[in-house]
């Protein structure tokens, strides 16, 4: 005799997929309203530091602005890419500069986690542990890897937002200027807003040593609000990225297969005494052989 499985089992199963459905598509609704044009304002300040040094001098705070358009280069069901593009300069004749990337990725198990001096720890978790979230991983201009971490879209009493608190290099505005730590710990807020959307920012300033406990040296707010203008405010950059994103997709082909192997990865910091970046801002490298090569040379492990 056969099982009749109960309707309301059967209706039961149905909500909850068709809620679980209705989540996911609030929170890409979410993710890319980050897309367009958008007047930035980085504000960061150093706001308690635990040196026992009596000369210690915290960070200046430093406040920047400019204009990024943000496009998505992949958007599918469980990835949505997100290129930034910061646009500065006089209107009339800006300067186009590749800015940062995020890739959100819909119950992602495979993370790459900053251990400090320019090294990656690769982490598989399980899929129970990342159930419903999304990891935002973020890259640098260069395409070689910065942070990432994952967390669920909140989307209540009108707030759409997303959280997660994970390790991360130190800032370009740090790394050229300070020695005395090695580690970011990043509190990330992402919240799209009625103006565009916020990153809000609690970063830990962290000495890590191998065997022993992390020490806080400094704690520090970031505040950097994306306020939405017109696309043709950002015109030329949309135009010089139509002109440059094959020679840049080529370089995220590359750098997938690196991070396709699953490993710690280690990386130099300059080969001949130049940064990843400038070998690949260089306009001159457009092939894939050549960008291969280039980026092979600065993998350690």
């Amino acid at each position: 005799m056969k099982r009749v499985v109960p309707i309301l089992v059967i209706v039961l199963a149905f909500t909850l997929h068709s809620n679980a459905q209705n989540k996911k598509s609030k929170d890409q609704e979410a993710i890319k309203k980050m897309c367009g044009c958008f007047e930035v304002t980085f504000n960061f300040s150093e706001t308690f530091n635990y040196s026992n040094d009596s000369l210690y001098r915290p960070s200046e705070t430093k406040v920047d602005k400019g204009l990024e358009y943000a496009v998505a280069i992949v958007d599918e069901d469980d990835k949505i890419s997100i290129q930034h593009l910061l646009q500065v300069g006089r209107p009339d004749q800006p300067m186009i500069v590749k800015h940062w990337r995020q890739d959100w990725l819909f119950e992602n198990t495979d993370f790459y986690m900053y251990n400090g001096d320019n090294e990656w720890l690769f982490e598989n978790k399980s899929k129970e542990d990342v159930e419903g979230q999304w990891t935002q991983k973020v890259y640098q201009v260069d395409d070689s890897p910065r942070y990432e971490g994952s967390g669920t879209w909140i989307h209540v009493d009108g707030k759409n937002y997303w959280e997660n608190t994970t390790t991360a290099p130190l800032p370009r505005r740090e790394y050229t200027k300070r020695s005395d730590y090695n580690v970011t710990l990043r509190g990330n807020r992402q919240e799209i807003t009625k103006y565009g959307w916020l990153h809000d920012q609690d970063n830990a300033k962290i000495i890590r040593e191998a065997g022993k406990e992390d020490v806080v040296l400094a704690k520090e707010k970031g505040y950097n609000t994306y306020v939405k203008v017109e696309d043709s405010r950002c015109q030329a950059t949309i135009d010089w990225w139509k002109a440059n994103q094959d020679k840049w997709a080529l370089v995220r082909n590359k750098w997938d297969k690196v991070y396709g192997r699953d490993k710690d990865l280690l990386l130099e910091t300059k080969v001949d005494n130049k940064p990843l970046y400038k070998f690949l801002f260089d306009d001159a490298v457009v092939k894939q052989k050549e960008i291969n090569t280039t980026i092979e040379s600065f993998v350690k492990k």
